[in-house]
């Protein structure tokens, strides 16, 4: 039953349906869920391991606000992971995933050229999580699951593709990644897929320091 709550809320916290600094109580939750508040308490702690959760005492649990050094740090491991990922599925040559791959970036591109970024964030997720299926590395692709659910990444990506023209840039890094796989090329494609991890990185700082300008004026 623990797993299962903590599975659940694993998800709403990603999704961004409990966003960041949502109270998180015991007693509520056990009610949502129909459980006693042990296993609500056991989740909670291992979503605190995890870093999706804040416990602070005498005060409250809250949905986790990853700190920019935070989201810094899980970005460059995210960069060396991904890279890694690409090489490897691009050593493996033509594979079920890397067909999967064009028909993503073909829906991909229809969705980019109708403006539809809620179709299109779900599309980045199945991209890249096809990269790291592909690799065919059990052990990176575990650190990989971990380090998602760490960043939140599905509200992140959101955030970065509601700036104006990335949608487009995203697209054709992409196309870019997929072209150096299916060409066999590891490592040219682990360098573009970095290039790619650190360019949204940048898209999401210049993000929230437009947020933060917005705020102070």
């Amino acid at each position: 039953m623990q797993a299962q709550v903590a599975g659940e809320l694993r998800q709403m916290i990603i999704s961004g349906e409990l966003p960041p600094r949502s109270s998180l109580s015991e007693m509520a939750l056990s009610e949502t869920f129909g459980v006693s508040r042990t296993p609500i308490r056991e989740a909670l702690k291992q979503l605190q391991t995890e870093g999706l959760v804040e416990v602070r005492p005498r005060v409250g649990t809250f949905v986790a606000v990853p700190s920019h050094r935070d989201v810094a740090e899980l970005f460059q491991m995210k960069e060396l992971l991904e890279g890694a990922a690409a090489r490897l599925l691009a050593l493996r040559g033509r594979v079920a995933e890397t067909d999967r791959l064009q028909s993503v970036m073909a829906e991909a591109d229809e969705a980019s050229q109708a403006g539809d970024t809620e179709r299109y964030a779900q599309l980045v997720h199945e991209y890249h999580e096809l990269i790291v299926v592909g690799a065919d590395n059990g052990k990176l692709e575990a650190h990989y699951r971990t380090l998602m659910n760490q960043l939140a990444y599905a509200r992140l990506v959101r955030t970065t593709l509601a700036q104006p023209g990335r949608l487009g840039e995203s697209d054709h890094e992409h196309h870019r990644v997929l072209d150096l796989i299916l060409a066999k090329d590891g490592n040219g494609a682990e360098r573009m897929m970095r290039e790619h991890v650190r360019r949204s990185h940048q898209v999401l700082l210049d993000s929230w320091d437009a947020e933060e300008d917005a705020e102070q004026k």
